[in-house]
């Protein structure tokens, strides 16, 4: 890598990259904590709904008040993407429908964008990337956060020769997990209500970590960036140490559960009786490699790696990822390379809401990590095939059919929605 060199380049040109960023919270200000230590990175906008709140994160983080005042603080999204002195947006709002509607205005305003908004992309990613290329401009998926990690590991693997038979991340997870609701999330992660509370927790979006939803919208984005396969009926999760990984996440007809190869899967810290997986990779990302042919897989041996009984399984994996405060390698990238760190190119899986209990008409759904709904991973022609609404559109909408728990929420049964991401989300689905 020459990021640096590149940056340090520019800089001695007197010209600093400079980032706006959309979203003061908790990735957001992982980025902020690391800017004053990047010589030639600087940001000059930072976007919030509460200008106050994202004014305190910045201290919260370590800026001095310097710093502070040189900083344009607004509290509009597409005002800060059309400034003149911003060069990279970063979008890390959350919010999806917010999301496309930012992205869209960075490029009209001939802006790069890094969209750690992963829930945007997996909505309407490809309409997306299309946008950003007609623009001339990068759209990218945010470096830290494990889609982009993933990514970089496949890429790597096939770059290097290897046949990629999975990739993915590690999490919590237990069946059950599905049925979560804000109310009792915080005893999966052991923490009271109060600890919560006090360390400014959203119960709603860590509930999106553990009822699977974030790993179907995570999956999704890494399949439609890279062309692996979805899983047919969402994901297995299985429980799966790093020194399983080589041995479990195989195709079947080679020993393994996976369907066939080439496939993204999410792997469990927990035993299905609650039991701590040995050597777990909860909050890493992995590859499994097949060997392309003999010579390949004796290398494997000859140099340590973990594989299957046959040999010609391995993994690599990453046990940790530092989510915001890899974000500027995005950024720079974009802006120094004209490069994504990852980026969607068709459009391979989605994440499609699923009843958590009966719902009945007037129903009025609360989207992800929420009461009603969870997201699951489906094939994308599954998902197209069946009306499916996806996780992104499920909040704030109001049912007008019966939905039974565990089945699959359709555009059908919701009241017409009519509004800027809906039209985006269609114009993706035309892509297929």
């Amino acid at each position: 890598m020459n990021l640096m060199a590149l940056l340090a380049a520019r800089a001695d040109g007197g010209r600093q990259v400079k980032a706006g960023l959309i979203g003061a919270g908790k990735f957001g200000s992982m980025f902020l904590s690391q800017v004053p230590t990047i010589p030639g990175l600087e940001v000059a906008a930072i976007a919030d709904l509460d200008v106050d709140r994202a004014r305190a994160a910045c201290r919260t983080v370590g800026w001095d008040e310097d710093r502070i005042a040189a900083t344009t603080f607004v509290d509009d999204g597409a005002a800060l993407c059309a400034r003149d002195d911003v060069e990279v947006v970063i979008e890390a709002t959350g919010n999806p429908k917010a999301g496309i509607a930012h992205a869209l205005a960075a490029f009209e305003a001939g802006k790069h964008i890094v969209m750690v908004n992963v829930e945007a992309d997996v909505l309407a990613g490809p309409a997306l990337a299309a946008r950003a290329r007609s623009a001339g401009v990068v759209y990218s998926m945010a470096y830290g956060d494990q889609p982009a990690l993933v990514c970089e590991m496949v890429d790597w693997a096939r770059a290097c020769g290897f046949k990629v038979a999975a990739a993915g991340k590690g999490t919590k997870y237990l069946p059950g997990f599905h049925h979560v609701t804000p109310d009792d999330v915080w005893s999966h992660y052991g923490l009271s209500d109060e600890q919560a509370a006090a360390a400014g927790m959203n119960a709603q979006m860590f509930n999106s970590f553990l009822d699977g939803t974030k790993s179907a919208i995570e999956m999704a984005a890494i399949a439609n960036a890279t062309g692996l396969d979805v899983p047919s009926d969402g994901l297995l999760f299985p429980p799966c140490g790093v020194d399983d990984l080589a041995h479990i996440l195989r195709p079947r007809s080679a020993g393994g559960v996976l369907e066939g190869g080439g496939m993204v899967e999410v792997i469990s810290s927990l035993e299905r009786d609650s039991r701590p997986v040995y050597r777990d990779l909860r909050w890493g990302v992995y590859v499994v490699l097949e060997a392309p042919n003999d010579y390949a897989a004796d290398c494997f041996r000859q140099y340590g790696l973990k594989t299957d009984a046959s040999g010609r399984y391995a993994a690599m994996y990453k046990p940790f990822h530092l989510i915001g405060l890899e974000l500027s390698v995005s950024v720079l990238s974009a802006a120094l390379r004209g490069e994504p760190t990852g980026t969607t190119r068709r459009f391979r899986g989605d994440a499609v809401a699923v009843a958590k209990r009966d719902l009945k008409v007037g129903d009025r759904l609360d989207g992800e990590g929420g009461y009603t709904v969870w997201g699951k991973l489906l094939p994308a022609q599954t998902s197209l095939s069946v009306g499916a609404l996806p996780i992104g559109l499920a909040h704030g909408v109001t049912l007008t059919s019966a939905v039974a728990a565990g089945d699959v929420v359709r555009f059908a049964d919701i009241e017409p929605a009519d509004n800027l991401a809906v039209t985006i989300r269609r114009e993706a689905e035309a892509m297929t």
